[in-house]
């Protein structure tokens, strides 16, 4: 078993707290992290702001090579990193070696992003007072940046920060969530051996409540957050004048209209609902079918669902494995049992053991459940039938997240209601709201967050528009 010290302005740091991290599916002890005192969490601001001063002056190509060998380590380092992510997350073995992959093509899409923040030229003489004045619009790195993320994607995720952040030319401290912290160490590691300027990066593994810290630091020029809604607002309300980019929670909606693919939708609502044992913000939570094919939609989703095979996440065949914590999968289970309390069916699993919670569909339930109300985080679905495409789309609304939704049917004219109606930031014609590249811009409405993530767009929440105006008359003699 290995202790992993914390990094600090991109040298390794042993400390005398230590917290164990633990296999979820047995409970047993993976490895031990070292964690950030408040003292070393201030020091790992001012790293950042003198690496800040290097950062910011590195060519695109520059940036791009970090990257571009970043991506490189990621790659040789495949089957190490997906082994991490199975023993500290407890996500399944073939799910782990999709989020390498996936992580691998966030670091080399943000690569070649580095070489394309473009400028504009404005012109300014519309009227006789302005003329010869021309304007360039330019972006420039915004400072230093604090990254906070989750456990359920500790690859990926750290890389939709850490990449965005090198490729805007910004430092960059990452604090990793308490139960996956080794993956962003690695990552640090690697970072460094692709050339990032040691000061420019830390990795600090501490407490929540000790990273309140480094939302309140001044010196901090953007705050990106994934995680909980409580814990995301919380941080927005303390950051003062930081910029902050906030990707939270959802209680993502699938509509199933009767013109579907049926037999398709049906897969995919399985997959969506039950991958990484329903640990994800978009993860499909609420299934709502057209009453005409509920019946036969209900048998297909049920179906799919009792062919997935749940158990041991080191096996390969494995599709559904431990929930992050017992704690979690608790707090899930509670809310089940209250849903049924209130008149919801179970229809299919409902059992949980330490932190294997089975794939559980239920029917009956209401708006006002918690199953539907709030962010179950867990592998539950609610199933409910709607008689009218207008109605779907008002049961859908309804409540305070809007992430993504997933649309399925073939009529183009009910797909563009969705899109203009649906208070969310995406919507999956024909597919789950489960589904995200690392490319496309990604966040979401009301209170599931603010900002954009994607390479491309978080280089924008992660660099400030300058505008410099020219009076070419006023240089003439």
């Amino acid at each position: 078993m290995e202790t992993y010290p914390l990094i600090l302005g991109g040298v390794k740091k042993q400390t005398d707290e230590i917290v164990s991290v633990r296999f979820p599916f047995t409970g047993e002890e993976y490895a031990q992290v070292c964690q950030a005192s408040t003292l070393d969490l201030k020091n790992a601001v001012t790293e950042a702001v003198k690496g800040f001063e290097t950062t910011r002056k590195l060519t695109s190509g520059a940036r791009a090579g970090i990257l571009t060998r970043l991506a490189d380590e990621i790659h040789g380092r495949a089957d190490e990193l997906a082994e991490v992510l199975v023993m500290e997350g407890g996500k399944t073995r073939k799910f782990a070696i999709n989020e390498v992959a996936r992580a691998e093509i966030t670091v080399r899409t943000s690569a070649e992003e580095a070489k394309r923040i473009y400028g504009e030229i404005i012109p300014l003489d519309w009227s006789d007072d302005a003329a010869g004045r021309t304007g360039f619009l330019r972006r420039f790195p915004l400072g230093p940046v604090v990254g906070i993320v989750p456990f359920n994607f500790p690859l990926n995720l750290v890389c939709h920060k850490l990449a965005p952040a090198i490729a805007a030319g910004n430092s960059i401290i990452l604090k990793p969530a308490s139960s996956t912290p080794v993956s962003s160490l690695l990552l640090g590691e690697m970072a460094i051996a692709a050339g990032m300027p040691p000061a420019a990066i830390s990795v600090v593994p501490c407490a929540g409540g000790r990273a309140e810290q480094l939302a309140r630091d001044p010196r901090v020029a953007y705050l990106s957050f994934t995680g909980s809604c409580s814990v995301g607002w919380h941080l927005r309300e303390i950051a003062g004048r930081t910029k902050i980019g906030l990707e939270l929670g959802g209680n993502a909606a699938v509509i199933v209209h009767e013109d579907a693919n049926l037999d398709y939708a049906a897969q995919r609502i399985a997959t969506g609902g039950f991958i990484n044992a329903g640990q994800v913000c978009i993860s499909v939570q609420r299934v709502l079918i057209h009453r005409p094919a509920y019946d036969r939609v209900v048998e297909k989703i049920l179906a799919a669902v009792r062919a997935l095979k749940v158990g041991d996440p080191r096996d390969p065949a494995t599709d559904v494995g431990p929930m992050i914590d017992r704690l979690k999968a608790e707090d899930a289970y509670r809310k089940m049992q209250e849903a049924v309390r209130q008149g919801a069916r179970i229809l299919t699993g409902g059992t949980l053991e330490e932190t294997m919670f089975a794939p559980t569909i239920l029917v009956d339930t209401t708006p006002a459940m918690r199953v539907n109300r709030e962010e179950v985080f867990a592998p539950v679905l609610s199933l409910t039938p709607y008689d009218s495409f207008p109605d779907a789309i008002r049961m859908a609304n309804d409540g305070e997240y809007g992430l993504q939704v997933g649309i399925f049917t073939q009529n183009i004219n009910r797909a563009m209601q969705a899109f203009t109606d649906m208070e969310v930031g995406g919507v999956q014609v024909n597919d789950i709201p489960t589904f995200r590249v690392d490319q496309m811009p990604y966040g979401g409405a009301k209170g599931s967050g603010l900002g954009r993530e994607g390479p491309r767009y978080a280089i924008e929440e992660m660099s400030e528009l300058r505008l410099m105006v020219i009076n070419r008359d006023g240089g003439m003699e």
